[in-house]
C-alpha cells in the first residue's frame, strides 16, 4: 500500500448495523487480525500499523458508527453498549470466529464487553491506552460531557479550531499537518459537527463498571500497551488494568502518548507482531 492510498483512506465494504451504515474494508492474507480504534478517532490511525501487519496476516478495519465514514445523524444511538452491539454483529457479519484483536482507547471498552458480555471469544487480544477502568477522560473530555449542547452551539470556525487542539494533546509529538486534517474532517460540517459532541455526550463509565469485576475472567492471551507520556489515561489505568487482568503481559510504550499509533508506530507495530506471533 503506498502513502498515497494510505492517507486517502478509504473503506470500500458496508454493514448495515442497527445503529447505522458502518463502512470497514479487510486486506493481507493470513490470520485474521480485527484492529479497533477509539475516540474521537476512526480506523485511518491504524493505517501504518495495518500496512505492516498485511504482509503477515488478513486485517479487518472498521469505522464504528458515528465516526469516521460511518454514518452520523440526529439521535444516533453511539454509547459504548451500542458499539459492542455493533461490534459482535459486525464480527458475524463478516464470519469472524475468534479473531486476534487489537484495540485502542474505547475500542478497548467494546472488545471487552463483546467478550464477557456477548461470550465473543478472541484468539489474542492487545488493549493499548484502553478505556477499562474508572475514572477515564481527559478534563476536557468531561467538561464537554456535562456542557454538550452548549459546546455543539459553537460557530464552526470555533468549532475546528476546539478538535484540532484537542487532537493535539493526544500525541506526544507534534502531529504532521495532513495527518491532523484528515483526522478532523470527519467531525466538520452539518453532519460531523453534531456528531463530535454527540459521541461524548452518550460516554458513561457505567458501560465500564458493569464488567471491570469480570476482567480475570478471559481466557484468551492479553498484552496490555501504554504509552508512557499519556495524559489522557495515566500510567496508574494501565496498572489497575493489569491487576484485574493477572494472566496479562503490561508493555510501556517510550515516546507516545495516547496515540501511541502515531507517536510511535515502528514499536507499536513490533509489539503487536511478536503478541501475534507468541
Amino acid at each position: 500500500m503506498t502513502t498515497e492510498v494510505l492517507m486517502s483512506w478509504e473503506l470500500a465494504e458496508v454493514y448495515e448495523s442497527p445503529h447505522g451504515k458502518v463502512r470497514w474494508d479487510s486486506f493481507g492474507e493470513g490470520e485474521t487480525v480485527v484492529l479497533m480504534h477509539g475516540t474521537p478517532f476512526s480506523s485511518f490511525v491504524w493505517r501504518d500499523v495495518a500496512n505492516a501487519l498485511s504482509a503477515r496476516y488478513r486485517v479487518y478495519l472498521w469505522d464504528m458508527p458515528g465516526y469516521g465514514s460511518s454514518a452520523k445523524f440526529e439521535g444516533q444511538d453511539v454509547s459504548l453498549a451500542a458499539q459492542q452491539e455493533v461490534f459482535t454483529g459486525w464480527l458475524r457479519h463478516c464470519g469472524l470466529n475468534e479473531p486476534s484483536v487489537i484495540a485502542h482507547d474505547f475500542g478497548g471498552a467494546v472488545s471487552l464487553r463483546s467478550a464477557l458480555l456477548d461470550g465473543v471469544r478472541y484468539r489474542r487480544l492487545a488493549l493499548l491506552d484502553a478505556v477499562s477502568v474508572r475514572p477515564w477522560g481527559s478534563e476536557f473530555f468531561r467538561l464537554v460531557n456535562a456542557n454538550a449542547e452548549v459546546f455543539a452551539a459553537l460557530p464552526p470556525h470555533l468549532h475546528e479550531s476546539l478538535v484540532r487542539g484537542y487532537l493535539a494533546t493526544a500525541a506526544h509529538r507534534e502531529l504532521r499537518p495532513d495527518v491532523v486534517d484528515r483526522m478532523v474532517a470527519p467531525w466538520l460540517g452539518e453532519d460531523g459537527q453534531p456528531a463530535f459532541y454527540r459521541q461524548i455526550a452518550q460516554a458513561d463509565e457505567r458501560y465500564t463498571r458493569e464488567v471491570e469485576d469480570r476482567y480475570g475472567d478471559l481466557e484468551c492471551p492479553v498484552l496490555i500497551g501504554w504509552g508512557e507520556q499519556d495524559s489522557w489515561l495515566p500510567a496508574d489505568r494501565a496498572g489497575e488494568l493489569a491487576r484485574r487482568i493477572p494472566h496479562a503481559r503490561l508493555e510501556w510504550i517510550p515516546q507516545a502518548g495516547h496515540l501511541v499509533q502515531e507517536d510511535n508506530p515502528a514499536r507499536v507495530t513490533a509489539l503487536i507482531m511478536e503478541f501475534l506471533a507468541s
